[in-house]
């Protein structure tokens, strides 16, 4: 705990407390990092972790009572410009930068170099290229944000953190929107920023990713500190019960009845293809299955689920339903034929984020109880919300909030509930858990091991090995746009990582 190694610490946070409208969001908590580390901050969402992280930013002021020292001195956060003069710099999930501003001027946004009165460009882009050199950057300080991945944005975030002399270097969610290959760049360069003497907050969902970098893991839950476990202690099994406070032995549910082969066939594809990113695909899902798709980043996983569903148009195939030839030209057609998609990107292509709850949940079926003469039905909008509500167990004060205010998980809650008004045959899942945490993905392979029960077919389409192994009855592993291979079949191989692994890059699997 923090009194044991206060003298290595370069920041302690002591019997942090914040209170908002009555409501205790911290009690008590305390936290200690050191220089030349990487402390993974976890708990599920509402636990607590960004509030102590706007404290420590300069966002919030904590409670009376509350404690701040850095290098065993006390000091005072009274908003960010205070945080980044102590050498604290935090990025965010949501990076803030100026698309239509260059590198350089990023970096130095707020602290611009002048030159007889007149911002001095050149030195500017000078200085920040013997940032970008240090980090292996493949862009120029003078290249434009906009034009930008969003991994190469995250590098200027960092970027402008090293340059500001930051200490303490707050990273939150920082590989959401990132490739495989874009993450592990990434965790090269916090391990190099950690070598060369910066105090590297981590926080993450994602159990591969805090045990891969952590030096040391601390968790909250419901606001309070619950402990914190040495780089030698850190087990996933451990950590999950830290953050829940019960033992998640059966977290992968399932207790559907997995009939696979055995089942009725309820769609099938047969050789479809966009001629581009998706080449002569064919499978059968059944009644009741959870059919997974794996693949490396860029084999076609989504490319293909946007076919079914009529996001994209075919070149090639066919789709039966229920044994019918099924023509899906758009998606509107695969709704109204039962095919419903939840997107990998909730918050561009899913949800209404200005809109309500109630609006959001409602928007696809509102007018399927209007009154006669066309006119909405207020009242039974309002009780489809609510039930929807209660089953999904969404997080909310009432069904009226903003979905933009509500934590990822609850987020994609209200994005499955609109889906599942449609009442849908076939549900096409991709990525359903990214972004959410430990609780609300309990909570979502509950719901998809209760739709299988119900004999409705789903496909789940993930990055996570551990997820896809968890929760699928068959796995296809996709392969440059094609279907290489499946583990899980009568006579396929066994669904191991390995297996998985081995036809993803065309290597040889492994049968036991």
């Amino acid at each position: 705990m923090p009194g044991e190694t206060a003298r290595h610490s370069l920041l302690e946070m002591r019997n942090i407390s914040k209170t908002f409208a009555g409501i205790k969001a911290l009690r008590g908590v305390s936290l200690d990092l050191r220089a030349g580390e990487v402390h993974s901050l976890m708990g599920e969402n509402g636990a607590g972790k960004s509030t102590l992280m706007k404290i420590l930013a300069g966002a919030y002021i904590p409670d009376p009572g509350s404690e701040i020292l850095i290098n065993g001195i006390p000091v005072q956060i009274h908003g960010p410009m205070a945080a980044k003069a102590l050498g604290i710099s935090i990025i965010y999930q949501e990076l803030a930068l100026s698309p239509n501003l260059s590198v350089a001027e990023n970096i130095y946004l707020g602290r611009e170099l002048r030159r007889a009165g007149f911002v001095d460009r050149q030195a500017m882009i000078a200085q920040s290229d013997n940032v970008l050199r240090r980090l292996g950057a493949p862009f120029k300080a003078s290249a434009l944000v906009r034009d930008l991945s969003i991994a190469e944005r995250q590098l200027v975030e960092i970027a402008r953190a090293i340059h500001a002399n930051s200490r303490i270097l707050v990273m939150d969610e920082p590989t959401t929107t990132l490739s495989e290959r874009e993450t592990d760049k990434l965790f090269g360069i916090v391990r190099q920023l950690r070598d060369d003497g910066l105090a590297i907050v981590y926080i993450s969902h994602r159990m591969n990713e805090v045990y891969a970098l952590s030096d040391r893991v601390s968790v909250l839950r419901d606001g309070s500190y619950v402990g914190t476990l040495e780089r030698d202690a850190i087990r996933p099994e451990t950590v999950v019960l830290m953050m829940v406070g019960r033992d998640l032995s059966s977290f992968y549910r399932k207790e559907h009845d997995a009939r696979g082969s055995r089942g009725k066939v309820i769609l099938s594809v047969r050789n479809i293809g966009d001629g581009r990113r998706v080449f002569d695909s064919s499978f059968d899902l059944h009644e009741g299955e959870v059919l997974g798709i794996a693949g490396l980043v860029g084999a076609g996983r989504t490319e293909l689920a946007r076919l079914i569903y009529g996001a994209d148009a075919c070149l090639s195939g066919t789709l039966t339903l229920d044994g019918q030839p099924c023509a899906i030209k758009s998606p509107i057609d695969a709704i109204r034929s039962g095919i419903v998609y939840l997107t990998e990107d909730r918050k561009q292509l899913g949800l209404f984020l200005d809109m309500s709850i109630d609006e959001n949940i409602n928007l696809g079926v509102i007018g399927r109880d209007a009154y006669p003469g066309g006119f909405l039905n207020p009242k039974r909008a309002r009780e489809r919300a609510a039930q929807a509500i209660q089953s999904m167990a969404i997080r909310a004060p009432s069904a009226f909030v903003p979905v933009g205010a509500l934590s990822g998980g609850n987020q994609q809650k209200v994005l499955l509930s609109r889906l599942l008004e449609t009442k849908p045959r076939v549900l096409i899942l991709d990525e359903p858990t990214r972004g959410v945490d430990i609780g609300a993905k309990s909570e979502i392979y509950r719901l998809i091991d209760d739709l299988a029960k119900a004999g409705v077919g789903v496909i789940v389409i993930s990055s996570e090995l551990p997820e896809i192994i968890g929760i699928c009855d068959r796995v296809l592993v996709m392969r440059e746009g094609r279907i290489a291979g499946e583990v899980g079949g009568p006579d396929a191989l066994p669904v191991t990582q390995e297996n998985i692994i081995a036809i993803a890059t065309s290597a040889t699997a492994i049968a036991a």
